[in-house]
């Protein structure tokens, strides 16, 4: 009978496994960073597929029918909003998809990017933990049975989202002021500048959407001598050697590799949403001037 009354157990867990893979919630994220929240909260009740990955840029990104297809099987469609995603309106529409679409942005207060709205809120850690219970609060609804996981999940992550910001404000502040200024090449850390201090100076007529011109690089070198930035940075989606060129005739230091729209793959530096910030603090730091130090 004990036989027997194992050999059972063995058959409901043998069950059991694949009903629960399939009973995982299907989600969808946008760009690799709102994954890596996604994951974070959802843990292993949630498969993320992410459409913009690894070192992509999301501004210039065209969907194709592999991501309709994806959209279309989803619960949840995660978009970050404020006008980063121009293209999931459509994608969503042309999929056909009865998913919900999440703005993870929400209760965020947006800056300003000249006329526009700028939309990188997840630069700064306290942004980054409204992504994360806006996150939490998506997929208890959708999945209530999972609710008390979300919910533990999303704690966790909360208390490690803390102890990284713990880090920020120290390394600023033994900063000079007069030295907490950098040049990129997008403008896409206007909400780390608001919160932790640093000036992030993007060079006029430079996107990632197009080329700049001569006179557009000629007034970068200008706006970099006269103001003397000590430092220019690259960024993981933009071309580098605009910046290379830069260094070479103004003489400012190339203070490293920024990631701003994009996680790396698992073999980069910034392969998680922590190790990216960490990242950047660590390479600002050195680029700048002020480092080694304490940043991990």
């Amino acid at each position: 009978m004990r036989r027997l009354c194992w050999l059972i157990c063995l058959g409901l867990i043998a069950v059991s496994g694949p009903v629960q893979a399939q009973d995982r919630l299907n989600v969808v994220a946008s760009f690799s960073i709102l994954g890596d929240f996604v994951r974070n909260v959802g843990g292993d009740r949630v498969n993320v597929t992410t459409l913009v990955g690894p070192n992509s840029d999301a501004h210039v990104y065209v969907p194709t029918p592999a991501d309709a297809k994806r959209v279309a099987d989803a619960k949840l469609v995660f978009v970050n909003g404020l006008g980063f995603e121009g293209w999931m309106q459509r994608l969503v529409q042309s999929s056909g998809s009865k998913a919900t679409v999440v703005v993870a942005s929400t209760n965020i207060t947006p800056l300003k990017l000249g006329s526009s709205t700028d939309p990188h809120a997840w630069q700064t850690v306290t942004n980054a933990k409204t992504y994360v219970y806006n996150i939490r609060n998506a997929l208890s609804a959708a999945a209530p049975a999972d609710a008390a996981l979300f919910e533990a999940n999303a704690e966790a992550y909360r208390v490690k989202l803390e102890a990284l910001e713990g880090e920020i404000s120290p390394w600023v502040g033994s900063i000079p002021p007069e030295h907490r200024k950098v040049i990129s090449t997008h403008t896409a850390f206007g909400y780390f500048a608001k919160a932790y201090g640093i000036e992030f100076i993007a060079p006029r007529g430079v996107s990632t959407e197009s080329e700049p011109s001569a006179r557009d690089i000629a007034g970068i070198i200008t706006q970099i001598k006269t103001r003397k930035i000590p430092a220019v940075f690259l960024e993981n989606i933009s071309d580098p050697r605009l910046i290379e060129r830069i260094s070479a005739e103004t003489g400012a230091r190339v203070g490293g590799t920024l990631y701003s729209d994009s996680l790396t793959d698992e073999k980069g530096d910034a392969p998680t949403y922590i190790d990216m910030v960490r990242h950047n603090i660590r390479t600002l730091r050195n680029g700048i001037g002020y480092g080694p130090g304490p940043i991990r």
